[in-house]
Formats: C-alpha cells, sequence, structure tokens
C-alpha cells in the first residue's frame, strides 16, 4: 500500500470548489530498466482507493492491493466545476514509486519428497530475501485437481517441507506454497501436480514398516499404563469441573481456545483465521459502522472460486496496538467454528491497511430489525424454525465450552432463506457507554446488557452456558413478539428488582403456550435448574413434528411463583377503554398520534374502519394491518354481544 499527501493549489482559479481526482499507472516489475510514460497502463479494479479515486476534497489518499516489487506512478490532478469544459489539461503533479521488496519472491523448486496411498511429502527451495529479512512462515495449500472449483486446503509450516495427509490414493493433487516475511506473504508458486500410490505400491515397505510397529509396541504399553493412570485423574477433575456448571463433551469434540492466552495474539491469528490477499476483496458499499470501523458490502473473488458477497469490517486508521489485538480477536474465535448456524469468516486482511475480517454475507441483516421490518408476516412454525437454528448454533457452542455473554437478537444474523446465524464474537467483552441497548455497571466492574442476562451473571459476573440459555430465553421472547423490546420502557435498575421478585416476561400476543412455557424454563433462578441447549433443540425438534402442540395460545393463569407486573402488561382488548389502551394491547402503540390526529379519537369510531381508513392513517405494512383489522373485528364482536364478556 502507498500514503499519498500533496500540499492545495496556491491559485484556487478564484473558485471555491476544489477537488482530486488519482491517476495510476502501472510501469511494470521492479528491477528492470525504468520504463517510459508511454509503456505503462492503467492500473486494474483490483486497486482500491480510500476514500475513493476522484472527487477527494482533502489532499490525502490510501491505496492498497498493489503488487509487490512493482514500479508505479501516481498522477494527481486538480479540478473545480471549470475543469470539463476547459481547453487545456487539469494542473496535476506525478509521482514514480517503486512498492517493497521485502515480500518474498515466488518460490521455487516445489517438488515431491516421498509418497504413500494417502500422503504426500513435500519440499521446496527456501527464497532468498533482501534487506535482512527472514521468513516467518510458510503456507502450502492443495486440492484436487479433478476438483478445480472445490476449496483449497491451507497448511503452514515453519520450515521449508511438510506432509500433506489424509488424502486419496491413487489421486492427483494441485499444490501451491508462498512465504511470509515482517511484510507480509508473497505469491503462490506456479500450480504444480502430485499424485498419491495406488493400492498395494506401498507394500515393499511394509515389512519394514512391520518390525518398527513391534519394536514400538513393546515402548508404547509402558507408556498406555503411565497415560492412563493419567486421564483417570484428568477424568476426575473433568468431572469436578463439570458440577460446577460446566457440560461434558465428547471426546473427540474440539474445544474453543481462547486467543487471549496467547502470549503473541497475532499467532492465534494466523492459526484460526485465513489470510486473503487485498486484490481479492472489491468494497461496494458502506452498510453500517461498528465499534472499530465501518461495515461494509464487498466482492470476494478468490481465484478457482466462485465469486461472493462479503461483509467486511474495517479497522479505523490511528488505531493503537491493543486495539488491533481486540479487533482481530474477534475473527480468532470466529475462524474456529464450522456449523450452519453460526457466522462464517472468510478470512482476514492483515498485511495491508486497512485491516480488515471478511464473513459471509447475511442479505436480512440483524434479526431484531428484520422481525419488526416484517411484523406478522411469518407463521409461527416458520418462527419456531428460526428459533430451532439459534439454539442449534449455541448448542455447538456450548459442546465446544465457549460462552458467548451477549445473546440477543441485535447479535442474531438473517441470510435470504431465513436461516439464523449466531454472531458478534469477542466483541461481547468490550461492550460501551455507546451502545445502542443500555448497560448496567455491575458491582464488580464490566458494562452488561442486563435485559439479556441471567442474576447470577449480573450479581456475581458468573458467564456460563447456563447464563447464555437465559439470554437464550429472551430472544426467544423477542422472536414471538416481532422485535419487541425486553421489558418494554422499563429502567434497568427496575428489571434487576422485578427478577429478584420472580417475575417474568408474559406470553407475547399469539404465543404458544409451549413456547413460552419454554422460556420460563429457561428463565429458572437456579441455573442448575434451566435446560441445556441439547435439551432445547430436541424441544423445538418435537413442537416442529407435532404442530398442533403449537395452536394453543392461552394457557391457564401463571402459577404463583411466576407473578406478573400488573402495570407492565398489555390489558385484555375487553379491559380496554380508550383508543391509547387498545393500541398499547395489541403492540400498536406507534400509531397513536396517527389515529389521534386522524380523528379517530374512541373505540366507537375505531370498531368500523376498513382496511382504506388504515392506509390513510399510515398503516402500510400488511403485517399491521393484518392484526389491526382482527382486533377490530374483535371489538366489533364485543361491542354487538356485550355478554361475551363475562
Amino acid at each position: 500500500m502507498v500514503t499519498l499527501e500533496w500540499r492545495e493549489p496556491l491559485d484556487r482559479g478564484g473558485r471555491g470548489d476544489l477537488s482530486y481526482r488519482l491517476l495510476c499507472s502501472d510501469c511494470g516489475a521492479a528491477g528492470a530498466a525504468r520504463a517510459l510514460v508511454g509503456s505503462c497502463s492503467p492500473c486494474d479494479d483490483s486497486i482500491l482507493y480510500r476514500p475513493s479515486q476522484s472527487g477527494l476534497t482533502q489532499p490525502r489518499i490510501i491505496i492498497w492491493g498493489l503488487r509487490p516489487q512493482t514500479n508505479y506512478i501516481f498522477t494527481i490532478q486538480s479540478l473545480n466545476a471549470v475543469s470539463a469544459v476547459s481547453q487545456s489539461e487539469p494542473a496535476s503533479i506525478k509521482i514514480n514509486i517503486t512498492t517493497s521488496r521485502d515480500v518474498p519472491p515466488p518460490l521455487s523448486g516445489l517438488k515431491r519428497a516421498a509418497a504413500s496411498e494417502n500422503s504426500l511429502s513435500m519440499k521446496w527451495d527456501p527464497p532468498v530475501l533482501q534487506n535482512q529479512h527472514q521468513v516467518l512462515e510458510y503456507q502450502l495449500r492443495y486440492r484436487r485437481l479433478d476438483d478445480r472449483e472445490g476449496l483449497w486446503e491451507y497448511l503452514p509450516s515453519k520450515s521449508s517441507s511438510v506432509v500433506l495427509t489424509g488424502l486419496q490414493r491413487a489421486t492427483q493433487y494441485q499444490v501451491q506454497v508462498r512465504a511470509q516475511s515482517q511484510a507480509g506473504y508473497g505469491s503462490f508458486s506456479a500450480l504444480s501436480s502430485f499424485s498419491t500410490l495406488p493400492d498395494g505400491a506401498a507394500h515393499s515397505q511394509l515389512v519394514i514398516t512391520a518390525v518398527l510397529v513391534s519394536m514400538a509396541m513393546l515402548l508404547l504399553v509402558a507408556a498406555v499404563t503411565a497415560g492412563f493412570i493419567c486421564y483417570r485423574k484428568r477424568r476426575r477433575r473433568s468431572a469436578r469441573t463439570d458440577k460446577a456448571g460446566h457440560y461434558q463433551m465428547g471426546q473427540t469434540m474440539k474445544v474453543y481456545i481462547d486467543p487471549f492466552t496467547y502470549e503473541d495474539p497475532n499467532e492465534a491469528v494466523r492459526e484460526f483465521a485465513k489470510e486473503i490477499d487485498a486484490s481479492f476483496v472489491k468494497i461496494e458499499e458502506v452498510i453500517g459502522a461498528g465499534e472499530f470501523g465501518e461495515v461494509c458490502r464487498g466482492r470476494l473473488r478468490i481465484p478457482g472460486r466462485k465469486e461472493n458477497y462479503v461483509a467486511i469490517k474495517t479497522l479505523k486508521g490511528g488505531y493503537t496496538e491493543k486495539q488491533r489485538r481486540d479487533f482481530l480477536s474477534e475473527a480468532s474465535i470466529m475462524g474456529q467454528f464450522q456449523h450452519p448456524n453460526i457466522i462464517h469468516l472468510e478470512g482476514v486482511i492483515t498485511t495491508s491497511c486497512p485491516v480488515m475480517i471478511l464473513t459471509e454475507f447475511m442479505e436480512n441483516g440483524a434479526l431484531d430489525s428484520f422481525l419488526r421490518m416484517n411484523d406478522g408476516q411469518f407463521t409461527t412454525i416458520q418462527l419456531v424454525g428460526m428459533l430451532r437454528g439459534i439454539a442449534a448454533g449455541m448448542k455447538y457452542l456450548s459442546d465446544m465450552s465457549f460462552v458467548h455473554r451477549d445473546l440477543a437478537a441485535r447479535n442474531i444474523l438473517v441470510n435470504s432463506n431465513l436461516v439464523c446465524k449466531v454472531s458478534d464474537f469477542g466483541l461481547s467483552r468490550f461492550l460501551t457507554e455507546n451502545s445502542s441497548d443500555p448497560t448496567y455497571t455491575s458491582s464488580l466492574g464490566g458494562k452488561i446488557p442486563i435485559r439479556w442476562t441471567a442474576p447470577e451473571a449480573i450479581a456475581y459476573r458468573k458467564f456460563t452456558s447456563a447464563s447464555d440459555v437465559w439470554s437464550y430465553g429472551i430472544v426467544m421472547w423477542e422472536v414471538m413478539s416481532y422485535g419487541e423490546r425486553p421489558y418494554w420502557d422499563m429502567s434497568n435498575q427496575d428489571v434487576i428488582n422485578a427478577i429478584e421478585q420472580d417475575y417474568r416476561l408474559p406470553p407475547p400476543p399469539d404465543c404458544p403456550a409451549s413456547l413460552h412455557a419454554l422460556m420460563l424454563d429457561c428463565w429458572q433462578k437456579e441455573r442448575a435448574n434451566r435446560p441445556r441447549f441439547c435439551d432445547i433443540v430436541g424441544g423445538l425438534d418435537r413442537l416442529i413434528r407435532n404442530p398442533a402442540s403449537l395452536k394453543m395460545t392461552h394457557p391457564e393463569l401463571l402459577s404463583p411463583s411466576q407473578p406478573l407486573l400488573d402495570q407492565r402488561v398489555p390489558p385484555p382488548l375487553s379491559a380496554c377503554g380508550s383508543v391509547s389502551e387498545w393500541l398499547r394491547a395489541i403492540k400498536m402503540e406507534r400509531y397513536e398520534q396517527s389515529f389521534l390526529q386522524a380523528g379517530f379519537t374512541n373505540l366507537d369510531v375505531i370498531s368500523q374502519l376498513n382496511t382504506e381508513d388504515l392506509l390513510r392513517v399510515g398503516v402500510t405494512l400488511a403485517g399491521h394491518q393484518k392484526k389491526i383489522l382482527s382486533s377490530i373485528q374483535t371489538l366489533r364482536i364485543h361491542k354487538a354481544t356485550p355478554t361475551l364478556l363475562y
């Protein structure tokens, strides 16, 4: 990358509408004779410009995605509104730039040192680096020759050799390797193809191997005996841990590794996140703002793979090393997860500016806002399907011993197929006072999203999978209420006090009794009494297989252990005496001012409204119209037959 700065023209031509435009010319590889300007060609669209290539109002620009060891000519033009009709070329200044030679050159000498039926041993020639830079690491990638559209498998190595295992017999593989220095990765070597051996080709080696294995077995017996004793001790320690609130996992389950335990956080990024060449990414538009910088939509085109949309989180300039570490920690966490209901990490860009995290693009955005925009548009079974997906993702995280800490509908993303995926990893540790959701400072320090947090986490900072289950119950309530704010307008302290007095949220309108019962299970005061995520997934599966169980929406009175705050519960329609109370009862209070201004000031008038009247008031969403008209029909019944109220 290159950063250019310049001074504005001494003479503005008597105008104030000054802007700048950058022209970029690629003049070939460095080391050759300096190319003439006429032999240079315009830079291609793989190069990115920040803030933009034209229309600049400030005398500064950052260009990245440049090729290493290459000559470039950059031209800065000064423009105003008269420039387009002027007979002369815009005033300009040129500068010649040669990008760094420190990036390792492409490697050569890649060859097969040995092979078996399911492995290849590869080695290559180390590069010759200038300026005393050293190779930090090599990265080899491979895939089957007959799978041109398949994903590359990546394998790091500290030395100039590596063994590929788990391959298929008698199969050709494409292999490439590149080196990394302090300046970043060099280009991959040319494509080379190597084959594993067919069945029986390694038979001649088996005799020698059998002898070695026999000798090794004698040593292994003694090692296994000692190892079994250690294993029993670890099992006893693990059993004690399970009693403390963690769930036991199968022996083959991968366990999450906290990137903050690494002495060098960059090592965690290299281990869990794939480095992507900046030239493969094209930013299209800014779609939001994150804690560390802008969030953009862009396209990712990796050679050999289909182009796809990605979400791009950027780290704004002027960051500290701690901010960079905290920013990339999310990638180090996300890169450890592979599940259809967990947001997928495509990779990171750390060797150029700005630093970026790339994830799959979720077309429908955050779940809470998506539900509010589509109020009443989904069937109950569709909503339960969304909840099942979220629970499956959380079960996966729980099995890996990962505690999310900030599970909420705002941190669930939805794609075009209504698949919900858990997101926002790592950043939940750094909730700030400027967060869009109110937080509360606990007595032990730190910011907590009170409305979604279990009581033991608020009081004692005790975060476990059980506290995530509590948060999941709140997410269930958000989904079934189409993005309603949990606890409505109650203050954080009111929420804390109410929960201590065993208050729990009532069922949203039209919420099946079975789902509200599951919410109440998630909100058990004793965390040991809450269901596990595997239990929740199983329960939702049973409901989906038996849709009739989702039809009962009016449960019997709640038990005394779950009292409600009467002043917070929307009144039944039969008790409504005003338009305001009626709208509050059906969760449509957002239209109160519109109804009153249109002259609809009493329930007698309301009971005569139709679709055209609602459009006149400004109720344009089909889901809102359906809900209001259904309620109006109920009001008509109450008005015509008052005995039905008793």
